[in-house]
This record gives structure tokens, C-alpha cells and sequence, in this order.
């Protein structure tokens, strides 16, 4: 999926503008690679369009997860949407993510995450 086609799909999903939804897509793999292992990161962005594998932070090391309502609150105070906005578009990439990527990719991803972050994928 290529990254014009990949933020219109979570625009459509969240009910966002393209350009509201390109911002959230970057942001969100950038909190969401941030607490991700460097070898999962890696395995995310091989599966990416360019353009959004480079949203996805390069760092080594283990996993460093933080509850779901810090990483909205990292997300919204980046693109200025409202927390709602935000869980709701969060919800969007990481289900878009899912039909974008390797599925066994974004559950080893999760995995590395508080079960909470899992019932953002429809």
C-alpha cells in the first residue's frame, strides 16, 4: 500500500482530512516505534512505504511501552487533534497497519505493548 492510498484509508476510517490524517499516520508510528524493540521497528518498516518507515524511529534495544493514555497524549500534543481525534485516528493506522503490513509484524508489535493498545485494532 502506498502512503497516499495508506493515510486515505485512516482519513476515511477516523473521519479526518487527508492532511489531518497523514500528520496523526506519522506521529503515531513515531510514538508507536518509540516503544517498540529496534528489531520490531526494523520488521514494521520493511513492510512500509518509504516515506512512512522513516516516520518509524531507528534504536536498538528492548521494548519501553507506556500506558495507552500517555502515548495518545504524546500523539495529540503532536498533531493538535483533541484525545478523542486522536484514539479514534490512533485506531485507524494501527487497523490500516494491519491490512498494510505482515500480520504476524504488527502482532509481534503489539505484543510489545499494554494489552489496552490491542483493542484499538478493529
Amino acid at each position: 500500500m502506498e502512503e497516499r492510498a495508506f493515510a486515505a484509508a485512516v482519513a476515511e476510517r477516523a473521519g479526518l482530512g487527508k492532511e489531518e490524517a497523514a500528520d496523526l499516520t506519522r506521529a503515531t508510528l513515531e510514538a508507536l516505534g518509540s516503544q517498540l524493540s529496534g528489531g520490531e521497528a526494523r520488521d514494521l518498516a520493511l513492510d512500509l512505504p518509504s516515506g512512512l518507515a522513516q516516520s518509524l524511529p531507528a534504536r536498538s534495544g528492548g521494548a519501553h511501552p507506556v500506558p495507552l493514555r500517555d502515548f495518545v497524549r504524546q500523539v495529540s500534543e503532536r498533531t493538535g487533534l483533541n484525545e478523542a481525534e486522536v484514539t479514534r485516528g490512533t485506531s485507524a493506522v494501527l487497523t490500516t497497519l494491519g491490512q498494510a503490513v505482515s500480520s504476524t509484524h504488527v502482532q509481534h508489535a503489539l505484543a510489545q505493548l499494554p494489552a489496552e493498545y490491542r483493542r484499538l485494532v478493529l
